[in-house]
């Protein structure tokens, strides 16, 4: 008797480091990952637009969903590129973008997701790795709210736009992943 194939699982990790557009261009480049959704995600309403977002008044945050196979990259792994990826320690800001729209989070999706991101997060300042204290929100995750079709894979579609090659394209070179 023939042993039945494995079924490949998938976890999702939901992130929010800033623009979206940044946070999805260098996720979506890992090894493990198949999947980056830009959205929104923690704010009171589940019915609100974009431009309601960026208004800073919904307590929504611009993130990535992100559906990774655990096989090839783990939890903590994904976390190791969320913190390398922006800055943690800015409140409400990550570059010239400002609002709660932009704060840096993790949406855990199971405790053991808060276990480990608390605990990534803990080390993180335990190290010393920042001047500043890291100001992480670790939050239950709710309903994501996909971003606008445009939004989706916008380096990919837009790279030689100017937003895409003054910030994302630096950032990629800087975290060596440059296409």
């Amino acid at each position: 008797m023939t042993p039945e194939p494995k079924q490949a699982t998938t976890e999702v990790a939901t992130l929010g480091a800033g623009c979206y557009w940044c946070v999805e261009a260098v996720l979506e480049q890992l090894d493990g990952v198949s999947d980056v959704t830009s959205g929104f995600m923690g704010g009171q309403d589940d019915n609100v637009s974009y431009k309601q977002v960026c208004s800073g008044t919904t307590g929504h945050a611009e993130v990535v969903q992100v559906t990774y196979d655990p096989a090839v990259i783990s939890y903590d792994e994904v976390l190791d590129w969320f913190w390398r990826l922006h800055d943690p320690t800015t409140l409400n800001r990550q570059g010239a973008d400002v609002g709660t729209q932009y704060r840096s989070v993790i949406f855990f999706h199971s405790e053991e997701q808060a276990r480990i991101a608390r605990r990534s997060r803990d080390t993180l300042g335990e190290r010393g790795s920042y001047p500043d204290p890291v100001v992480t929100e670790i939050s239950p995750a709710s309903v994501l709210i996909r971003a606008p079709g445009e939004h989706q894979n916008y380096y990919r579609a837009n790279s030689s736009s100017g937003y895409c090659r003054a910030v994302i394209g630096p950032k990629l070179r800087k975290l060596g992943l440059e296409q």
